[in-house]
Parts: C-alpha cells; structure tokens; sequence
C-alpha cells in the first residue's frame, strides 16, 4: 500500500487492533523514509499518522521511537515492526500458561495478542473452548471467532448483551488493550469494564495482555487518555428526531478489577507496570 492507503486503511477500519495499527503506520513512516530525509517533513508526517486514531500510545510510542533515531537505526520500522513481534511471541508464551485443558476462555472484541495466546496453548496440545462477543456495532469478534476457529479451536459466538449469560460459565477472561495510563488504567474496546467487573465478582481470573509500548508516558505528567468517538452513523444510520446516539470506541477499566496486565517484561498489577516500563525503555519517558 501507499503512505496514503494506510492513512485512510486505518481511518475505514481496514486496519484495526493497536499493534496492527501501529505496525501500519511505522511501514507508512518507511515509505515517507524513501522520499525524504527532511526532519520537518517527517516530523509532519508523524502528526499526520498520530492524529488518525487519538487512543493509541503504540501508535505514538512507536512513531517517537521512529523520529528519534531514523538517523542512527539503519530500517528503523523494520526493527520497530520487530519489537512488535518478539513481544507477542513472549506474551503468547506467557499467556499460554493461563489456559488448562477444558477451560473456557471469554474474550471481548479482537486482539491479536489474544489470539496469539490461543494459538500457542493449541499447538502445546491444550483442548479448550473460546467464548467471544459479536462486539457491536462494527462486530469486530467475528474477526477474533473467524480466526480462532480456523486454529481448529471451538469457538461459542453471541451478542454483547448475552456476555455476562456465558461469562458465567467461563474460567478464564483474556482481552487486549489500547492504553494503560501511569495510575494503572486500562483503555480497551467498550464493553470491557462491564464484564472484567462481573468477571472480577465471581472471581474469574481476567487478564489484559499487551506489549507495554502501549503504556501511555504522557499521562505521567498529567494527560489525561482520550476516548475516540466513533460516526453515530455506525450504530444508526438514520435515526429519528429527538434521539441522540453515542458511539464511543473505548472505556477505562480500573486496576482494582483485573487480575493482572501480561506484557513481554512478565505479568504485573496494571499500577506497577509503569516501574517496569521505565527501566526497559527509558526513552518513553523524554517528553
């Protein structure tokens, strides 16, 4: 694809999930790479990508690790590309250690890392079912359903509002994750918070897993984490007089309700991550 293909790939939702976006816009930054090596025409260009979807740290972390050392780092975006990567491997491979033979593991909206784990338990000879929302109104499970079950995984599809029905039945919640603030926040796909907290009552271990590029060091200075809406039009094209629609993509899910967060540096309480992400990339934090 062209530099401008990606651009409107992850404006359409062509392209979705936090790594994939990422990942896109790093390769998009590469190809700007061939055409210049302006610094002022990069640095356009890194606005330009970071302002396509505003709930995204891995989308911004890795465009800052690209403009800071696209000079010194020969293929930058391959090695950033790499990161990505590497650390889902390690996450699968931690992850994978979460599922036991005859669990049923709840999952809500897609998430690659999620899938990845699912991936690596299936090939250790692990026999488990996943349960998945629809994820309305751009019913991105059906992506997480179609792609699990292609790993010949049984997968149990339903709508959002049959989730907490089936998550009654489940032993294990994984979902993915678009921002972890320094307070320990986690911003993932609306739904999440109602379900990690009836999961969190009956005491279902429920996990976030994520690369911890996608810690947000902005909000250590006091930045608060932006929620994107999305078009009314998607969940009502043409609704009557009177009614208002509200299309957020994100909400906030609190550390006191998830067992933990599993990243490639291992698995925390969402408020300790911050530690651990400072001694790994300490360039997150030069603001």
């Amino acid at each position: 694809m062209t530099y401008q293909e990606i651009i409107n790939s992850i404006k359409d939702l062509k392209i979705q999930g936090a790594e994939k976006i990422a990942v896109a816009a790093v390769e998009a930054f590469a190809l700007k790479l061939k055409t210049t090596r302006d610094h002022h025409e990069l640095e356009k260009a890194r606005q330009e990508l970071t302002a396509i979807r505003p709930t995204e740290p891995a989308l911004r972390n890795a465009l800052t690790y690209c403009i800071n050392n696209y000079k010194k780092t020969k293929n930058v975006g391959n090695f950033v590309i790499n990161y990505f990567k590497e650390s889902k491997n390690k996450i699968a491979e931690t992850g994978a250690k979460k599922i036991q033979d005859g669990m049923i593991v709840f999952t809500h909206c897609h998430s690659s890392t999620v899938e990845a784990i699912c991936q690596k338990a299936k090939e250790q000879g692990k026999k488990f079912t996943v349960y998945n929302t629809e994820t309305r109104p751009r019913y991105q499970g059906r992506i997480t359903a179609e792609n699990i079950a292609k790993m010949g995984i049984p997968v149990v599809h339903f709508v959002d509002s049959a989730g907490r029905t089936f998550l009654k039945k489940a032993d294990l919640f994984l979902f993915g994750c678009d921002a972890v603030t320094a307070e320990g926040k986690i911003y993932n796909k609306i739904g999440t918070e109602n379900f990690a907290e009836f999961a969190n009552e009956n005491r279902i271990p429920t996990y976030s897993v994520t690369n911890s590029w996608k810690f947000d060091p902005l909000t250590s200075f006091g930045t608060e984490e932006t929620i994107e809406q999305r078009d009314p039009k998607e969940v009502w094209e043409n609704p009557p007089a009177g009614v208002t629609i509200m299309n957020p993509a994100f909400e906030v899910i609190s550390p006191d309700i998830i067992t933990g967060i599993i990243t490639e540096l291992g698995i925390f309480k969402p408020e300790t991550l911050i530690i651990e992400v400072q001694k790994a990339y300490p360039w997150m934090f030069k603001v």
